[in-house]
């Protein structure tokens, strides 16, 4: 095909899901991260050898897999893991009164992640203020680093455009697609909201899952956070 060709079509939408990072110590690294105030999504289980937990950072896209059984990187091995803050110093509050020994804030003289030259990481913000500029660390207990960069202003073209419906008709046409899977649903379970089971599922049928994928999703969303258990 040339390369003209190749240019006219479309990109496949590709969301970066998972990261898996090596932990020494399974529960331990759990525990970390929901005292970070993560959202636990699973602890799934075959066998002795088989364990893994995914956890997703508070708003985040992207989530991570530590545990046995798959292919990860040694544990403390992970290093600058990039989380995006809207606010720095509210984030490092939010850390360290969650027990969390977290850096100051530091710039690199370089420019951001310019590890080059021997004192790299320079004492306070970025003396410029620019959105992309100011850091901080902190490391899980097994040694894993993060960074929290301050992104205020991203930068043109840095944000992928919507592609969620919002006309009145699909939306009312989706309204009646999860009514159907929740009925199903509702038949089997305890007493509960409906709009607890609607909203993982509309997310995820939004997100591009198919409905069998979004009813399994708004199944597990209850079943591991709620606690809805069945009749």
């Amino acid at each position: 095909m040339a390369t003209t060709e190749i240019a006219k079509v479309e990109p496949v939408d590709m969301k970066l899901e998972v990261v898996l990072m090596g932990v020494s110590d399974i529960d331990r690294a759990k525990a970390f991260y929901e005292k970070l105030g993560w959202r636990f999504d699973g602890d799934f289980r075959a066998g002795d050898d088989f364990r893994i937990v995914q956890m997703t950072p508070h708003n985040s896209g992207a989530s991570i897999i530590f545990g046995k059984g798959i292919r990860s990187a040694k544990p403390g091995l992970a290093d600058s893991l990039v989380l995006a803050v809207d606010d720095l110093d509210a984030a490092r509050d939010d850390l360290a009164a969650r027990g969390v020994a977290v850096s100051e804030v530091f710039h690199y003289a370089g420019g951001p992640f310019n590890s080059t030259g021997e004192n790299p990481r320079v004492a306070g913000r970025d003396p410029e203020g620019r959105s992309y500029f100011s850091f901080a660390s902190f490391e899980d207990p097994d040694g894993n680093g993060w960074l929290l960069q301050e992104v205020k202003t991203r930068l043109p073209g840095r944000e992928w455009k919507s592609r969620r419906a919002t006309d009145v008709a699909t939306l009312a046409g989706l309204l009646h697609e999860t009514s159907e899977h929740h009925d199903r649903y509702e038949k089997a379970h305890a007493a509960h909201h409906w709009w607890d089971w609607y909203a993982p599922y509309l997310g995820a049928r939004q997100n591009g899952s198919s409905p069998e994928e979004a009813a399994a999703a708004a199944d597990r969303y209850m079943e591991e956070v709620l606690h809805v258990p069945p009749r």
